[in-house]
């Protein structure tokens, strides 16, 4: 098992939320999908650790 935290631990989650929609504005169904697997990819290499990444894609499954 990885070092995958599920606690809370976004400063301001509402903060992160609105900016999260914020930066969806005026983007059509294709551009945000296009967007969140940008975002994945760019968190998932920030993360770095494959096993990390592997435990959060099964978490995300629940």
């Amino acid at each position: 098992m990885s070092d995958l935290n599920l606690n809370q631990n976004i400063d301001k989650p509402d903060d992160f939320y609105a900016d999260l929609l914020s930066a969806h504005e005026g983007l059509s169904k294709a551009e945000s999908d296009a967007f969140n697997a940008r975002l994945i990819l760019v968190l998932a290499n920030h993360i770095g650790d494959r096993e990390v990444i592997k435990d959060a894609l099964e978490a995300a499954k629940i």
